[in-house]
């Protein structure tokens, strides 16, 4: 039995110092091999924008391709999607009818998760409430559970500023949370 792993320390190693060694190389062949002129510019301009563009794009990508790709591997293992969600770094999908969780996460998304439901210990929503009186509010819902003693925090609503606890957007996302929360209880319980 595999646990599960929310970060891969090597992928995210290589995420961000990959970049910045390149980066490096570059800086060194433009001062030693091109002093002046186009070269220069290519070494000192061109390579650390495509770092910076790896930074913001490449990770997205190849998260949305390997959790495309786990798609298709369920479906064919049989795997009946009766529920998923797509949160910030995380996807989850849940096959109540078979009682399997498949989980990706954007810190290690080589390795996809096809788990029995019944390894998720706790289950519960999070509406993230805080403040007193007039300020109560939240900026963040989401839908946690604890699978191999490890939390997982799925957020169906964030925001940078907090929103009254009866605003839609709170409303809808503890919405989210509920229906995501009772299709893992469901699943659960199709294993008992």
């Amino acid at each position: 039995m595999e646990k599960v792993k929310k970060i891969n320390p090597i992928y995210l190693l290589g995420y961000i110092f990959v970049p910045i060694i390149i980066c490096g190389i570059s800086y060194g062949i433009s001062y030693l091999f091109f002093p002046k002129g186009n070269g220069a510019v290519i070494c000192l301009m061109a390579v650390p924008a495509l770092a910076i563009l790896w930074w913001v794009f490449g990770g997205s990508f190849l998260y949305k391709r390997h959790y495309k790709k786990f798609e298709c591997e369920l479906e064919e293992n049989g795997f009946r999607r009766n529920h998923s969600f797509y949160g910030k770094g995380k996807t989850v999908y849940i096959d109540a009818e078979n009682g399997q969780v498949g989980l990706v996460f954007f810190w290690n998304p080589q390795k996809a998760y096809i788990l029995p439901a019944s390894r998720i210990e706790k289950c519960w929503v999070d509406d993230g409430k805080g403040g007193a009186g007039f300020m109560t509010g939240s900026s963040r819902v989401s839908f946690l559970f604890i699978v191999d003693g490890i939390k997982v925090r799925v957020d169906t609503f964030t925001s940078n500023q907090r929103f009254r606890m009866d605003s839609d957007y709170i409303l809808t996302g503890i919405s989210k949370a509920e229906v995501m929360v009772k299709a893992i209880e469901q699943a659960k319980a199709r294993l008992n």
